[in-house]
């Protein structure tokens, strides 16, 4: 068997995958279209979603110095440390709007697709690159996640990237310089997000199968992998530590799990089918490519879910986006493989960015980045802002998190000052990603502050109930509410000094 075989119904666009003088010169819209196209759909409204909770949180690390970066990922969010770098510089250049900060995410997502129709190039053909990059494209799921100030968007782009590596390094096993790629490779996707890691055992798939023919394959991904995991031991140690405190929230997985995570990762049920579908269809064509592929997009899956019953959960559907690359890449080769014609190969697409178009449409609402609705924190500080005086003061709930004050914070004006009432020491101060509230609530009120704004989670008749007892009795014995504003999710009161 010859490893990767290109498809006789197409041979001229495949060169020979054995070839070690391979070239990598493909037509510039094998790449260019995925690309644009991705890019389009991903930049389409960036800016219109509200800050979700965990871009907030984005928003507040990369806003810190390096050195208050590295010194905050050594207390948490350490698996996070490289994007938070990252993040820095680039809002140090481009500013904070919710559009800049979401713009990295968006450019991964247009190199993913770029590297997914390289991929279907290389495995399946020149038709099965296009359909596959274009496929990707399409995926809400892609567009979400385009939209996040987070890192996933990156994370696929470097495991899509490790995988046209590895099958570079495995045109000339004896190069050590192209294991030292793969290797590279391998440390970005675990810089990005360690669980990502589980992307090697679609490699060693797929290097088991060449290694028949092949043994110095084992040498040089023998090495390359053990190096990889080397020099991430320390993000792997720190990240451990952190671990339950992290992901403490994520349930154990049942078997259910393991059906609801497809449409989860695709934002679409009905896009999720249509590209399962596909790679069903994918399964007739060269056995190894179709197992390198299935292998990469399950397997993950299977190993995250086994783990995940143990001391810590780490079952999230965002974990695992990607292994979104892969499915598209085999849907990519279903959907060369079944449209003969152009112009059924053009319908089918048409058809799919149809059917899809009410999830990438709710996805662009204000409140998109919620499953249910959220809380507005736009609306919130623009109650504040309207009705602010000089000499305000504030109390948010951090009962839950800090989002309340992080959320309705973005949204202020950066030169509207109000003084956090209950705020004994800010989460910069300690280096962290949580503040910490005064001991003694009556204490840290100032007899000239003759007006405070509560913001507090739900929509309760009496806001102050949203407040912890000794917090609440304390403001209850000097201030009374003089009105409130109830804007999704949250409420926004003003109270007033009484005596």
């Amino acid at each position: 068997m010859t490893l990767l075989a290109p498809p006789t119904q197409d041979s001229s666009d495949v060169p020979d995958p054995g070839a070690g003088h391979r070239r990598w010169t493909t037509p510039v819209g094998l790449w260019l279209w995925p690309s644009m196209v991705t890019l389009m759909v991903g930049t389409y409204r960036i800016g219109q979603p509200l800050m979700g909770r965990d871009e907030l949180s984005s928003w507040d690390a990369s806003g810190r110095s390096a050195g208050q970066v590295l010194a905050t990922v050594r207390h948490v969010d350490a698996v996070l440390g490289t994007y938070y770098l990252l993040l820095h510089g680039w809002r140090t250049l481009f500013g904070d709007s919710a559009t800049s900060l979401r713009l990295p995410s968006a450019l991964a997502m247009a190199g993913a697709a770029v590297c997914v129709a390289l991929l279907g190039q290389r495995l399946f053909g020149h038709r099965a690159g296009l359909a596959g990059g274009l496929l990707f494209a399409l995926i809400p799921g892609v567009s979400r996640f385009a939209h996040e100030a987070r890192p996933y968007g990156l994370v696929m782009l470097a495991v899509a990237l490790a995988s046209l590596l590895l099958l570079r390094a495995l045109d000339r096993p004896g190069s050590p310089w192209r294991w030292t790629g793969y290797a590279l490779g391998l440390m970005a996707v675990g810089l990005f997000h360690l669980l990502a890691l589980t992307c090697v055992v679609g490699h060693l798939a797929l290097v088991v199968m060449r290694a028949r023919r092949e043994r110095r394959v084992w040498l040089g991904f023998g090495l390359a992998v053990p190096l990889a995991v080397v020099c991430l031991s320390p993000v792997v140690v720190l990240g451990r530590s952190q671990t339950v405190r992290q992901i403490y929230w994520i349930a154990e997985p049942g078997a259910s799990g393991l059906i609801d995570v497809w449409s989860q990762l695709f934002y679409s049920g009905l896009c999720a089918g249509t590209v399962l579908l596909l790679a069903l269809v994918a399964c007739r064509e060269h056995r190894t490519a179709v197992v390198f592929c299935a292998v990469s997009a399950v397997a993950p899956v299977l190993l995250v879910w086994a783990l995940s019953h143990g001391h810590v959960s780490y079952f999230y559907f965002r974990y695992m986006l990607f292994t979104l690359p892969a499915l598209a890449v085999l849907a990519g080769a279903g959907l060369a493989a079944a449209a003969r014609s152009r112009r059924v190969f053009v319908s089918t697409l048409a058809v799919l960015a149809v059917l899809t178009a009410p999830d990438q449409r709710s996805l662009r609402e204000p409140l998109g980045h919620y499953w249910a609705g959220g809380p507005d924190f736009a609306g919130a500080a623009r109650t504040i802002q309207r009705y602010y005086v000089p000499g305000d003061a504030i109390v948010f709930d951090r009962t839950q998190e800090e989002a309340l004050s992080l959320g309705v914070g973005y949204y202020l004006p950066r030169n509207l000052r109000l003084r956090d009432v209950f705020l004994a020491e800010s989460p910069v101060q300690r280096d962290d990603l949580a503040a910490v509230q005064c001991p003694e609530p009556a204490a840290c009120l100032r007899a000239g502050e003759k007006r405070v704004w509560l913001v507090v989670s739900g929509n309760a008749a009496d806001p102050l109930n949203g407040l912890p007892a000794d917090q609440s009795a304390a403001l209850r014995a000097h201030y009374r509410a003089y009105g409130a504003d109830r804007p999704s999710g949250l409420t926004v009161a003003l109270l007033v000094r009484s005596a």
